[in-house]
């Protein structure tokens, strides 16, 4: 990790740039699996899976008798874990659900909407080496309380071409069984466009390596619509001199073991913390099995000393952290005067493991900056708003010649028309 003192206000934008990836040819390569996909349905996404996953051509939908079996593999302890995980997630998404009033504008014009539920949507569950399972309940509890009425998983099978058994059991768990074995850019093109086997979706949800990022990103010109735009996972930490150095290189960690391209960064206005912390990465780091990989990410990573905490939120609001925590003497004042961020975690032992799996906020968030401009999913996400009106007789002699006004100011005369014309039916009886 980088050392970085009293760094100017001048070079807070460039410090807040994350870790550039080389994308050579990347488009190229996704259009042209995209493109087959569209072309070649099925058959393209066995080229791919054998391809790149090494996944013989088989069934790509995975089988109720599969789904069965995974739960007898999982062990009860986890299974109780998953379902407090489960209870706490609902209980916080189940407040989103909020009926909006119908809001009288003028006398006798009545204004209101309703959230109506995306009918489908795609959920991508990541697999490989860290298979999140804890991603389905992220993606698919909101999803079902959102009420949408078609909702399918795509995630990469192993080499045996089987799906993680704790995929499987977690997506029963809430309901989903329509579960397709697929995974990267492929899957992305199955669901936006549709195939023999799977069905195609309006809304694609779900994170991803560069080639799923990079795949939602053009689908997106197609008119498909996505979550949100996404890149390697991030943590900023605000800490004091207060904070426990183990705690927060636990924390960096945590994060960093995520990719090689995640990004880690510590703002502190105490020199001897910094020292501390890199004390703690050293040793921590060693301990994990993913060791290798968090290295790598540490090389992106920063210490950053800066003059007050004030100047740290500054700076954290300037680099809009996908994951915040805030671990100081005085949590509020510094949380009060955040502006960009997708998720804040507060005080000494709010780690952002928590909020990955159990608190009940969804970990499915804006990265790269985004959170400037973007939210996480939420039941929101998966629903739509239709807008209503109904402007009685009353209503449209009140109304009627502001309309008239402002549709000739446009020259739209058709416009003043629909209104004049029910002006004189009324003063006719």
């Amino acid at each position: 990790m980088k050392t970085i003192l009293y760094p100017e206000k001048e070079s807070w934008d460039t410090l807040c740039k994350r870790p550039g990836i080389d994308k050579t040819d990347l488009e190229e390569v996704v259009r042209a699996i995209i493109n087959s996909v569209k072309s070649e349905m099925d058959n393209a996404i066995h080229c791919f899976s054998e391809k790149f996953d090494g996944v013989p051509p088989g069934n790509l939908k995975v089988s109720s008798t599969e789904i069965l079996e995974s739960t007898r593999q999982i062990p009860e302890e986890l299974k109780t874990a998953i379902n407090i995980a489960k209870t706490n997630i609902e209980k916080f998404h189940s407040a989103q659900l909020l009926t909006e009033p119908v809001i009288e504008t003028s006398k006798g014009v009545k204004c209101w909407r309703k959230s109506v539920a995306i009918e489908k949507v795609g959920l991508y569950i990541p697999g490989g080496s860290a298979p999140l399972f804890s991603t389905v309940l992220m993606l698919g509890i909101p999803a079902k309380l959102a009420g949408c009425k078609e909702i399918i998983i795509c995630t990469p099978p192993g080499k045996d071409g089987k799906v993680c058994p704790l995929i499987l059991y977690t997506a029963q768990l809430i309901g989903l069984t329509n579960i397709f074995k697929i995974g990267g850019a492929q899957a992305i093109a199955a669901m936006a466009y549709g195939t023999e086997s799977v069905p195609k979706v309006y809304k694609i949800f779900g994170p991803g390596n560069q080639y799923v990022t990079k795949a939602k990103e053009l689908v997106q010109q197609d008119g498909i619509s996505i979550d949100m735009p996404a890149g390697p996972s991030e943590v900023l930490i605000i800490a004091d001199r207060t904070a426990n150095p183990e705690f927060i290189a636990a924390d960096l960690l945590s994060q960093a073991e995520h990719g090689s391209d995640s990004q880690v960064i510590i703002l502190t206005d105490n020199q001897g913390l910094i020292e501390h912390v890199k004390t703690e990465v050293e040793k921590q780091v060693q301990l994990l099995p993913r060791k290798e990989i968090a290295l790598r990410a540490l090389e992106n990573s920063k210490l950053i000393l800066l003059t007050s905490l004030d100047d740290c939120v500054c700076f954290s609001n300037i680099y809009a952290p996908e994951h915040l925590i805030i671990n100081t003497s005085d949590t509020n004042t510094l949380a009060n005067k955040v502006i960009n961020a997708a998720s804040v975690f507060l005080g000494n032992f709010s780690c952002e493991s928590a909020g990955d799996y159990a608190t009940g906020t969804n970990h499915t968030l804006p990265t790269n900056g985004f959170a400037r401009s973007y939210s996480g999913v939420s039941v929101e996400s998966f629903l739509k708003k239709i807008s209503f009106q109904e402007v009685s007789g009353e209503g449209i002699k009140n109304l009627g010649p502001v309309i008239e006004l402002m549709a000739e100011a446009e020259f739209l005369y058709g416009h003043k028309n629909a209104v004049s014309i029910r002006l004189k039916s009324l003063q006719n009886g």
